[in-house]
Order: C-alpha cells, then sequence, then structure tokens
C-alpha cells in the first residue's frame, strides 16, 4: 500500500529562467557534493528539456566535476504540436520501468498510407474518385484525430452517441465512414503487431503511474515543467506529487489572479492547463509553493491582468496601474514590412554579443521571419541555426528529389527540365562545369525557341546542327530517365516500385565525375533526414494500395509535406533561433518575441475536417482554442523574462495584418492607463535597419551614355533599326555594341509578334505563289492551305487555335477580295523583298537595309511600298517627325533600285495594310503624304543622324526624349530607367 503524504506541488515564477532556477534549487536542496544528485529521478516534457537542464546544472558547477540526476522526457506534447508524418516523443526513458513489453508504435507514414488506403477504398465504394494526393492529406488529419481521442483517452465508441441525424447528410457520410475505420483499425493494427503512438505513449505512462503507485520509488522524483494536458501525464503527476519523495514542479502558475477570476477562466486562457491540472491534483492554488526566488513578480502580473478572461475584463477600470519597474525591460515595436522588423530583430540580437556572456534568442511561429533573421545575420558572418528547423522540401536534396519527380512527369517540359537541371546537385555522370555548358547551349539554342515537343525523344529532334554536341549528352539523360518514365507510364504500379525508380533516377543524375550520386545526395542533415524519410516509403509502401504513376509526383508532395529538417547543432553559443515548442523551459538573457500577427502567434484554430465543432464537443474532445490557450501561456512565460522586445509586422506581403490578440489586449489596458506608449521602443529602432543601408551621401544616378569608339559602331542596320535608333539610341549600343540579346521567356504563349510573323509568313508565301497572274478562282482556298502549313507548329496551342485561326481565316477572306482588286493594275507584286542602300557618312560608308513586306509594281511603271501591321498603325505626326521612317526609306531604297528583282521606279503610294481580323478584318492606310518629300525627308534625317554617330563624342543615350520612348524595350533594365527618369515606360520597363 502506498503511504499518502500531503500532495507537494511547486511553482517557478514566469520571468524565472525555468531550467536554471530548478538546478539551482536542485542543488541548495541535496548539497554541492558531485554525486548528491545522483539519486534523483527528474521527468521534463521534452528531450529538447533535459538537454537545457543539463546545460543549467554545468553552468552552476563552475566547471566542477558531477553527476548528473537521471533525466528522462515525458513525451509531454500535445497531438496539435505532432508533425505530420510523425508520432512526436514517447517516453521510450521510462521503459526501464515497464512491467509487461508494449508493443511498438507504427511509423507515423506507414499509419498515413494504410488510413489513405482506405478513404480511398471507401471514394472508391460511393463511386466518388479521389486521387491519392488528396487521400494522403486527408489522412494526416484522420491520424491526428486519432491521436487526439487516444490522447484524451477517449473510445471511438462514443462516436455513435453523436446522433447522425441531427447533421447534414455530409456529416452523416463522414461519421458512418470514421465509425467503418475505427472499427477495423484496431484489427488493422493488431495484425501488423503495433499500436498508435498516442497509445504507447498512455501504456508507458499508465505503466509507470501503476508500479509507483503500487510500490513507490526509494529515491526522490521530480516532475518539473509539464502542463498536464496530456491525461495520462496528469494520472502520473497526481502519483508524483504525493510520493513520499515526489515533487511536482509548474511552469508559471499565476497566484495573485482573484478567486473570482480564477473561475472564470476559459480553453483559450494561459492558466487554463494549470487550473485543469490542479483540479485533476486536488489541490488549490494557495497549497503551491514557490520554488526559488519569486521576484517582485510585477511583468506577470501585468500579463496576467491584460489576458485575463473577456467577461473579468470590466475591472481593468478599477485596477491600480502598476508600479514603473513592470514597464522596465519589455518594448514593442511595430514595423511596416517583415523585412524590416527581421532588420531590428537581426541587430537587436547582434547588439547582445557586445556584452561579454549575454545571451540572446528569438522565439517566433512565423518560419520565414526566422530565416530572414537568420540571413540578416548572415551579413556580419554570424551563424544561427533555426531549432524550428526548415521544411525538407525546401532543403537541397529535398528540392532536388521533389524536381527530379517533376522533370519526369511532365515529359521534360522547358520549366521543368531546366529546374532540375540546373540544381547544384545535377551534374549528370560529368564534370559539373562541363554539364551546365551543355544545358545552357540547350536552353539558348533550342527551349528558348517555339516548344520542340513532349519528351527527350522531341528535343532530341530539334538539335539540329547541334546534335553532335548536345546529342549523346540528351541520351544519356533520357536513359538514366527511361525506367522512372516507364514507372510513370503504368496505369497500376506499387508506390514502393515508383519511390525506387525515382531514387535511382536521382542518384544517376547526381552522379558527378569523380562523386558516386548516392554519396553527393545523401550527404548533411538534410540528405539524412531524406534518406530516413524514403527508407520509411518504402518500408511501408506495400501498405498503399497500387496507383496510377502519374499520381506519384502529387502523392509524394503530399507525404513529404511538414517534414522537418532541424540542425544537430546550435551554430552560435549566445544566440538562437527558437520556435515556440523549442523554446518552452528555455532560456536567455534577452527574449525577442517576433511575428506577433494574429493566425501566427496564435496561430489559427484550424478547421477539422472529420468533425465539427459540436461534433467534436458532444464526443469529448478539446475545443481548438486549448491550443491557443497553450500559446498563450507560452506568451507569458517568454514575454514576463526580465528583458523582452515584442516585434510584428504591420503588412505582410502588401496585405495589412491584425496585431497579436495579445498585445491588443495590452494596448487597450494601458490605454485605460493613460500609458498607451509605455512599451512603445520608439522609432529610432524602427529605422535602424535601415540606416544600415542608407550612405553618408546620395548621388543622384545620372543617365547612361556611353561613348564607344566610332570602329566599335555599327556600320548596318536595317529599316525597323533606325527607329530604335532615333528613340533609344542605348538599346542600339547594347544591341550591336555589347552584342546583348534578350532571351524569350520559357514555354510562353505565342505573342502578338509571332501572330504578326506567322501571317506575314503565309502572305509572302502566297504572293511568292501570284507574283504576276491574275488569281484562280481558287485563290481563297490556297491561302487558307498555305495558312495551315505556317501556323501547324503552334495551332496546338489553345489561344490559337481558338481565336488566331479564326481572325486569319477572316483576313484571307479580306485579302484575296483586295487582291482581286487590285491585280487589274498591277504587272508584278513582290513579297518579303530584300534590299540595301549605301549611304556615306564621316567615317565610312554606312549599310541600310530592308526587308519590303509587298512592293507592287504598277503597269504604268510607278511602286507602291506595303507594309502589313497585325497592330497598330505609326501616328502620322510620328512619320513626319522621322521617328517612324520605315516606308520612307524603304521607298527611298526601291527608288534607288536596291531591292533584289525590283527594278528602280518612283514610289507614288506608301500605306499600311491593318490586318487584324476584326471588324473589319482588313483596312487599307494610305500615307496622304508628299511620298518625294517625305522620302528626301527621311533619307536627309538618317544621313544627320549616321554623321551625328560618326562623331567619337556622341553618346548613346536611352531615352532622349521621353515623350518619343519605344513601347517597349528589352533593355530599359539595363538603362536603369526607373532609377533616373519620373516617367513610366510601357510594358517592358522592366
Amino acid at each position: 500500500m502506498v503511504r499518502v503524504v500531503n500532495p507537494r506541488v511547486s511553482t517557478i515564477p514566469p520571468g524565472a529562467p525555468f531550467v536554471d532556477s530548478l538546478a539551482l534549487g536542485l542543488r541548495q536542496r541535496y548539497g554541492a557534493a558531485p554525486d548528491a544528485l545522483a539519486r534523483l529521478t527528474l521527468l521534463l516534457p521534452t528531450r529538447r528539456a533535459c538537454l537545457a537542464l543539463r546545460d543549467a546544472f554545468l553552468r552552476h558547477s563552475d566547471g566542477a566535476a558531477l553527476l548528473l540526476p537521471r533525466l528522462l522526457p515525458l513525451g509531454d506534447v500535445d497531438a496539435d504540436e505532432i508533425e505530420p508524418g510523425g508520432g512526436g516523443e514517447l517516453p521510450e526513458g521510462l521503459a526501464a520501468d515497464h512491467g509487461e513489453p508494449i508493443p511498438s508504435a507504427i511509423s507515423g507514414l506507414e499509419r498515413q498510407l494504410v488510413l489513405a488506403r482506405l478513404i480511398l477504398a471507401r471514394a472508391a465504394a460511393e463511386d466518388a474518385p479521389r486521387r491519392p494526393d488528396q487521400a494522403a492529406r486527408l489522412a494526416a488529419e484522420l491520424a491526428r484525430l486519432l491521436d487526439q481521442t487516444l490522447t484524451e483517452q477517449l473510445s471511438f465508441d462514443g462516436l455513435k452517441d453523436l446522433v447522425p441525424e441531427d447533421y447534414a447528410a455530409h456529416w452523416q457520410r463522414t461519421l458512418e465512414f470514421l465509425g467503418i475505420v475505427t472499427g477495423h483499425w484496431p484489427a488493422i493494427l493488431a495484425e501488423r503487431g503495433l499500436i498508435d503512438p498516442a497509445e504507447r505513449r498512455n501504456r508507458m505512462l499508465a505503466a509507470v503511474t501503476a508500479r509507483w503507485r503500487a510500490a513507490p520509488p526509494d529515491d526522490p522524483v521530480i516532475a518539473a515543467g509539464s502542463t498536464g494536458s496530456i491525461p495520462a501525464t496528469a494520472a502520473l503527476l497526481a502519483v508524483i506529487c504525493r510520493l513520499p519523495e515526489g515533487e511536482v514542479v509548474l511552469p508559471g502558475l499565476d497566484q495573485d489572479s482573484p478567486d473570482a477570476i480564477w473561475r472564470e477562466i476559459d480553453e483559450s486562457h494561459p492558466q487554463y492547463g494549470l487550473k485543469r491540472l490542479l483540479e485533476r491534483l486536488e489541490i488549490d492554488r494557495d497549497q503551491v509553493a514557490v520554488w526559488g526566488d519569486a521576484g517582485d513578480g510585477v511583468r506577470a502580473k501585468l500579463l496576467n491582468t491584460a489576458l485575463r478572461p473577456a467577461v473579468s475584463t470590466a475591472t481593468w477600470a478599477a485596477e491600480p496601474p502598476p508600479p514603473a519597474s513592470a514597464f522596465e525591460g519589455i518594448e514593442i515595436v511595430e514595423c511596416p514590412g517583415p523585412r524590416e522588423e527581421a532588420g531590428v530583430i537581426a541587430l537587436r540580437l547582434r547588439a547582445a554579443l557586445e556584452t561579454p556572456g549575454r545571451s540572446a534568442a528569438l522565439v517566433t511561429r512565423d518560419r520565414g521571419l526566422a530565416r530572414r533573421v537568420a540571413a540578416e545575420l548572415g551579413r556580419w558572418g554570424i551563424a544561427v541555426d533555426d531549432s524550428g528547423g526548415k521544411p525538407l522540401v525546401h532543403t537541397p536534396c529535398g528540392g532536388f528529389l521533389g524536381l527530379t519527380a517533376a522533370l519526369v512527369a511532365e515529359d521534360a517540359a522547358p520549366l521543368a527540365l531546366l529546374a532540375a537541371l540546373k540544381h547544384p546537385l545535377a551534374a549528370g555522370g560529368m564534370k559539373t562545369a562541363v554539364f551546365r555548358a551543355k544545358l545552357r547551349l540547350l536552353e539558348r539554342e533550342i527551349l528558348r525557341r517555339a516548344r520542340p515537343g513532349r519528351g527527350f525523344a522531341k528535343i532530341a529532334a530539334a538539335l539540329g546542327k547541334h546534335e553532335p554536341e548536345l546529342g549523346p549528352w540528351l541520351a544519356g539523360l533520357a536513359a538514366m530517365a527511361a525506367p522512372f518514365a516507364e514507372a510513370l507510364a503504368m496505369t497500376r504500379i506499387s508506390l514502393g516500385a515508383l519511390a525506387a525508380a525515382h531514387l535511382a533516377f536521382a542518384e544517376a543524375l547526381a552522379t558527378s565525375d569523380t562523386d558516386d550520386g548516392a554519396e553527393r545526395l545523401w550527404r548533411g542533415d538534410d540528405g539524412e533526414a531524406a534518406a530516413a524519410f524514403f527508407a520509411e516509403l518504402i518500408e511501408g509502401a506495400e501498405a498503399m494500395s497500387p496507383l496510377a504513376g502519374r499520381d506519384y509526383p502529387a502523392l509524394l508532395d503530399a507525404l513529404i509535406e511538414g517534414r522537418v529538417v532541424r540542425p544537430r547543432h546550435g551554430g552560435h553559443p549566445r544566440l538562437h533561433i527558437w520556435g515556440p515548442l523549442e523554446a518552452r523551459l528555455q532560456h536567455a538573457d534577452e527574449m525577442i518575441l517576433g511575428g506577433l500577427n494574429e493566425t501566427s502567434w496564435p496561430p489559427d484554430a484550424a478547421a477539422d475536417p472529420w468533425l465539427s465543432r459540436p461534433m467534436r464537443r458532444r464526443f469529448g474532445l478539446p475545443a481548438p482554442e486549448r491550443r491557443i490557450g497553450l500559446s498563450a501561456h507560452d506568451f507569458v512565460q517568454f514575454a514576463a523574462a526580465p528583458k523582452v522586445l515584442l516585434t510584428r509586422a504591420a503588412k505582410v506581403e502588401g496585405t495589412p495584418t491584425a496585431p497579436s490578440r495579445w498585445l491588443a489586449r495590452l494596448d487597450n489596458l494601458l490605454r485605460g492607463w493613460d500609458r498607451a506608449h509605455a512599451l512603445d521602443a520608439g522609432g529610432e529602432v524602427r529605422a535602424w535597419p535601415d540606416s544600415l543601408d542608407r550612405p553618408d551621401a546620395v548621388r543622384a544616378i545620372e543617365p547612361p551614355a556611353p561613348r564607344p569608339p566610332v570602329a566599335a559602331r555599327p556600320r548596318r542596320l536595317s529599316v525597323t533599326r533606325i527607329e530604335v535608333w532615333r528613340r533609344d539610341p542605348y538599346a542600339i549600343y547594347a544591341a550591336y555594341i555589347l552584342g546583348l540579346k534578350a532571351l524569350k521567356p520559357l514555354d510562353a504563349e505565342p505573342d502578338a509578334a509571332d501572330r504578326g510573323t506567322i501571317i506575314h509568313r503565309a502572305l509572302e508565301d502566297f504572293v511568292k505563289l501570284y507574283p504576276r497572274d491574275i488569281l484562280p478562282a481558287a485563290a481563297h482556298d490556297q491561302l487558307i492551305e498555305l495558312g495551315r502549313k505556317v501556323f501547324a507548329p503552334v495551332i496546338d496551342q489553345p489561344g490559337v487555335r481558338a481565336f488566331w485561326w479564326p481572325r486569319f481565316e477572316r483576313i484571307a477572306s479580306w485579302f484575296i477580295a483586295t487582291e482581286q482588286a487590285r491585280r487589274g493594275g498591277l504587272a508584278e507584286v513582290h513579297g518579303e523583298a530584300e534590299g540595301r542602300l549605301i549611304l556615306a557618312g564621316p567615317a565610312g560608308p554606312f549599310t541600310l537595309t530592308a526587308k519590303a513586306d509587298r512592293i507592287e509594281q504598277r503597269r504604268d511603271g510607278a511602286l507602291s511600298v506595303i507594309d502589313y501591321k497585325t497592330g497598330g498603325v505609326p501616328a502620322k505626326a510620328d512619320i513626319i517627325a522621322g521617328f517612324a521612317p520605315q516606308l520612307a526609306l524603304e521607298a527611298a531604297i526601291a527608288e534607288a533600285g536596291g531591292f533584289d528583282g525590283v527594278a528602280a521606279a518612283a514610289v507614288e503610294e506608301l500605306s499600311y495594310w491593318r490586318l487584324t481580323g476584326g471588324d473589319p478584318p482588313g483596312e487599307i492606310k494610305p500615307l496622304s503624304l508628299d511620298v518625294a518629300a517625305l522620302v528626301e525627308q527621311a533619307v536627309q534625317g538618317l544621313t544627320t543622324l549616321i554623321a551625328e554617330f560618326d562623331d567619337p563624342t556622341t553618346p548613346y543615350l536611352a531615352v532622349p526624349d521621353i515623350t518619343k520612348a519605344p513601347a517597349f524595350s528589352d533593355y530599359a533594365h539595363l538603362a536603369r530607367l526607373k532609377e533616373w527618369s519620373d516617367h513610366g515606360f510601357g510594358d517592358g520597363g522592366e
């Protein structure tokens, strides 16, 4: 029989360093002898807390040899905090205290796959097909429901008591499905000889609870830091506090709030978990002793007052303001955005290093903010690991595995191909530099053109002159990917076979000329985590029913979702970045709580896809707000530290944010005391990040004005480039002197320029077919057939088939009708005629080239020069001013006999044929100007321009006249136009 003793329960107040206070108190209680602590058994919530307490003992030992207590984790992690795919921590350290053996826990991934199979089977039976990735995500939520139910020690038999007829039809189907799954789930586990992780934890804790209740241990047992949110843990704590040498040490119990307020506490309150635990322990707050030095506690009182239950906030007005010391050491900074917030935090962390021995820590739920802060610290060469971890899919190894799956699944589409092959791990069995060079050539010459088609074979067929250099290399890649591609093409294949084929391809692609692919792929923390994931996946793959290969990439994304890679080493001895779970019971001299926005900290109460709120309540599961209460307790513990900075961003990605409810409560409380800005850190702190990058003096950037030597300047330009030369000389400098050419977007839809090219080519082919003759009766059908040929490479594009082709058909009808009306007065029509004209310049001859869309030789001997326009027509004012000289210069070449096959003659007509395919489909817009005068003016203007740029002092300015700027330029970013010009620059400015 257990000798009944009065319960021994203590609390370490908020603000006191928990593990340091615990270690110091234990040394004072049990003495400083090296072996004094060896008899103790200390139970803490997590393994990280055990490590933190070990370090605290070492700090307080002054370097002396010390035998530490037995430190064991309780696995006191709520089911909502367990990562997807993982089973959370289990109290494996208590294994020695078990009676009979307890079955092993099923792995998180295997359980997810089994449940996904059940979900897919149910969907098929209801004739409601569901994709495997959807089933996997639902399975993760179902696994969470299993853990919550088992953690709360509920029975799934209670599902039948939810009265399904009270709910909508879809909830009734959900309850029916849950009943089927939970009815079969124990048998499935028994067949595998496994149990759920939460059930294993319950059994371990129950076994220790029963053993210690029947036969109390002779040595002291202390459980510290647990809030008893897990019923099995609370039951163990109830036994420990009544052991002859047992004690429970609570974190941050509020002993100051009046009883009336204590009774109103709900699940979202920071003290709710401790209130429930005290009820389970059957003790009152006044029976709880204070461990160590309680301090003045004014900060904790301030926070507890601010976070009182909503029904109790009416008493705020009667509360006297706290002493000034409550506001010392705590500051709030609201930054414009995440960049500025990360800068402020990084600078505050950096400042802590100026004081020898001082430590500082950022605690945040926002992993994006954590990564930003780590990057900001890198500017000073400070490496700090984020203990909250990085998603596996965002690591080099995880990203490479996802990209290789997408590469094969998307049949080597340009974006997927380049994304995978440009990854640092890709080498394809050769030197990385050689591999990259071949890939760049493939991108530049093949992939940046019209899409060659799906698959490596279509890309190989488009190599042309690059076949000798790229053919064998591409064939090698295709051979590597072939087994995986075959697996993805199968309609029914096992998940294990898909994963094995995927890994074989990834390892082959990662192989370099010196290192094996497996060695390169699986090295490092991320490689080890990825290897462990795939080993678990292949081992448990038989739990998943066969699937179509094409579903594998999406399923892989769903299964790997939530997997986190945590650093094995701290990175810095004095600076830390923690998530709230990792920060529990931890301490630093300065605590920075970042990302204090609603939906981030506290997090949103996630919707349960399986049970509605009333159903959860009736079933016995805690409300989602309990998670908010746990987060609130964390917040109070951290914010009560002696030195605290609270930060938030007013906008995230341009969207206004709402401050955390805890900040809002503090603000309202302080306003009631007329201390609204008591915690504001001031504008100086917010200005810190900008001050780092703000120069001492600002020099306005000047427009570029390169003056290359005359010998380097172009001596040959087309008539279409003369307009660019007039409007934006810098574009000529970049294209013809620097040799820069814009690459086309990858896998882009055909654009307006492509449409114009296609239509021009069809009309050119038709004119070449009938240059002199009267058109035949079947002319329209022949033009349509020519159009089909030139449209063939892009006709499969939905936009081309739906919009471009019908417009071309209308253009063809108008064009044939126009041709038939004009042909009687024409001797010959020349399409896409090439010509040139030599002009004299101070530095030597200058060649003007042209390719005229259409030149008509009339029967009276005169010429008509015509330009097809599928877009807009130049303004008359620009033509007169010389900013659109194309037609006039083509006329000058024609009159000089410079076009191949076109005899010199006077040009009497200049016109644009506007071909839109709309209403009307075509339109002739003649230039109602004196052609001879216009031609003379254009030639004179070009001669002057040549002479001007033959002067070595003439710069190639970017947009000399902003009112005449071109609508689009590939070089605006190179000229940094928006940095020195206040004017816009069309759609192509950046």
